[in-house]
């Protein structure tokens, strides 16, 4: 992204910096643009609500991964499945 203008991104420095980060394209393009909007302090301090994939079934694990729209997760162990909901 460095080098190109994307008028769709509020807050371009903030989004490479989640990108630099791990995050993933449209990750880093939803934080940004929230915060933007928002405020980074109101986007830090929502969510937290859903608990800890950890704790999560599999059949919860697989049915948040269908919703997301992410392939190939049904012969996943449960620790790879966190590692693809995590990163997608």
């Amino acid at each position: 992204m460095p080098g190109k203008k994307n008028s769709s991104l509020k807050d371009p420095k903030l989004y490479e910096e989640l990108r630099e980060d791990g995050a993933s394209k449209e990750k880093a393009a939803r934080v940004s643009n929230a915060a933007a909007a928002k405020g980074r302090k109101e986007v830090g301090s929502k969510g937290g609500k859903s608990g800890d994939y950890d704790d999560w079934t599999m059949d919860k694990l697989k049915s948040r991964a269908k919703e997301l729209g992410l392939k190939g997760y049904s012969d996943k162990k449960k620790s790879e499945l966190i590692s693809m909901l995590r990163n997608h």
